[in-house]
């Protein structure tokens, strides 16, 4: 579907478009002129939610966590726009809390090899020019060690974890490259054709021809349970797992000047998978599917993280010159179509967001399979971080204008 006739055929959300959604009532996309912009209503709800921010995740003891990291990422620039100060106290408090004088990170262990560990060291990076704070260095140091070691694929990608070895997986894509990328600018270091490499290996070895998204992952052994034996490559497109790489590929495209060698081609990788997603989108809601290669198939349900990082990577994509100019107009759509399918406002004055698949990934101790009915058996929660942090910095997007 070309983005002029997606737009011909777009309209507001009916009655059945906010039951297809599984929506309650009270359910306003927008901020009054005066009231509280959307972003940071989040980000304050998210605070009452979850007083301290260690525990955010539904973690009851503190760790240091990608998902939690990717949401104050999304909280510390709202902090930053609208000069919140209570927003950034509690941003610093969880690297305060988990980033001893030396900077050691509580419980990390680099011999883990753990592209999720990595994540959150953006946070770092803010902070870093927020305080000053050598602690703060030191910790993102650590991370650099690691992926200066982390083991590889054959061709140079990095494998998603130690325990999962000869594996790619999207995921690690958002979890590694900005972050060694943004260091590496830092310190005057050149790894733009090793992040542009990353995006390359994965995107050739998990590209389905059938459908022109990208499965979950790619198994180099073609050993594993879950892996096709001749491509590796798992069963499906599952949508975070896309979501994860759009958002990996345009916070890329953001940081490496126009004339790197190489990044023409993540361009138009970016540029084609956005267009893709519009084929995928469904008709009722303009909102994508937990299993994005089976729209419709019986069980599957919209899932709110994976259209949030969608409608993130367009909004930004957009602004920055990414896209075509009608995108633009299909981003803002689709984020006004996000708010009336997923955000709910409370009645403790609280906005919730609803329908995230709280975790899925393949292998481990409970043998996930990457089947269609593996990744509806996860459950699905309201106030993940995980769709929290791309929604947040999705509503600043907006806010620009």
């Amino acid at each position: 579907m070309s983005v002029i006739h997606y737009l011909s055929v777009t309209c507001i959300a009916s009655a059945a478009m906010l039951s297809a959604c599984n929506k309650p009532q009270n359910n306003n996309s927008s901020s009054a002129a005066g009231e509280v912009p959307l972003s940071l209503q989040m980000a304050q709800s998210e605070m009452q939610r979850t007083p301290h921010a260690v525990n955010l995740d539904f973690r009851p003891t503190p760790r240091w966590n990608y998902s939690a990291g990717l949401e104050l990422y999304a909280m510390w620039q709202a902090a930053q726009r609208y000069d919140n100060q209570p927003l950034r106290d509690y941003v610093y408090s969880y690297a305060d809390s988990l980033i001893a004088a030396d900077g050691t990170i509580f419980e990390y262990r680099g011999d883990e090899y753990n592209l999720d560990n990595v994540n959150a060291g953006k946070l770092l990076f803010a902070l870093i020019d927020a305080t000053g704070e050598q602690r703060f260095r030191l910790a993102c140091d650590t991370l650099r060690r690691q992926l200066a070691s982390h083991p590889r694929t054959a061709e140079g990608g990095f494998w998603h974890k130690q325990v999962y070895e000869h594996q790619m997986w999207l995921d690690g894509l958002y979890m590694g490259a900005p972050y060694l990328l943004e260091y590496a600018q830092r310190m005057s270091e050149d790894v733009a054709q090793d992040v542009l490499r990353q995006f390359q290996i994965v995107g050739n070895h998990t590209f389905d021809l059938s459908t022109n998204l990208y499965r979950h992952a790619w198994d180099e052994s073609r050993t594993q349970f879950w892996a096709d034996s001749r491509s590796g490559q798992s069963q499906h497109a599952w949508g975070r797992a896309n979501g994860w790489y759009m958002m990996a590929m345009v916070d890329v495209l953001a940081m490496l000047p126009d004339s790197v060698d190489g990044r023409d081609a993540l361009l138009t990788r970016f540029r084609n998978l956005t267009d893709v997603l519009q084929q995928y989108r469904d008709t009722a809601t303009g909102m994508w599917f937990q299993v994005l290669d089976a729209p419709y198939r019986a069980g599957n349900y919209l899932e709110s993280s994976a259209s949030a990082m969608f409608v993130y990577a367009m909004l930004k994509g957009s602004r920055l010159g990414f896209l075509d100019e009608p995108y633009k107009a299909v981003a803002l759509d689709a984020y006004r179509q996000f708010c009336q399918c997923f955000i709910r406002h409370d009645d403790d004055g609280t906005v919730s967001v609803t329908n995230c698949c709280a975790v899925a990934g393949l292998g481990g101790k409970n043998r996930r399979d990457g089947s269609y009915e593996y990744y509806l058996s996860e459950p699905v929660r309201d106030n993940d971080p995980k769709t929290i942090g791309p929604f947040i910095m999705a509503s600043l997007e907006v806010e620009r204008e």
